[in-house]
């Protein structure tokens, strides 16, 4: 008997290619936890001159925009650790530039963060959301 042809989950992929697939699993996952809490998702992957948006929200009166880091192992440290102060100015400039191309959003804007930790594919993945998260100050 041959083996059964392998689902896009078992097989092989190239490091880049299996990065980029857990970071949409994560950001799925995130836009699904976020509109069980009663956040409107308006848009994914924002591309802005300073860097990218994986989702933006709307809470209440408020405009949120989140940055997901999703780990499948501890090997590089936990996912919301990932964020360097570059990263940091990079997101603040990315909202800022957003938020001037929507002038009927003036209201409060804030970065969260959505961490996603799965170590083992047969668990839960954990989900941490830390809000204002990233702030200008």
């Amino acid at each position: 008997m041959g083996d059964a042809p392998k689902s896009d989950h078992e097989r092989e992929m190239k490091p880049s290619e299996s990065k980029r697939e857990l970071g949409r699993w994560g950001e799925d996952l995130a836009s699904t936890y976020l509109r069980e809490k009663g956040y409107q998702v308006l848009e994914r992957n924002i591309h802005t001159p300073y860097g990218e948006i994986d989702l933006l929200a709307r809470m209440g009166g408020s405009t949120v925009f989140i940055e997901v880091k999703t780990r499948s192992s501890e090997t590089f440290g936990f996912p919301e650790e990932s964020i360097t102060n570059k990263k940091r100015e990079h997101m603040i400039a990315s909202a800022q530039h957003i938020m001037q191309s929507k002038p009927e959003w003036e209201d409060d804007w804030r970065i969260d963060v959505i961490a996603i930790r799965r170590f083992r594919t047969d668990q839960e993945p954990e989900i941490l959301h830390f809000e204002n998260a990233v702030s200008m100050g």
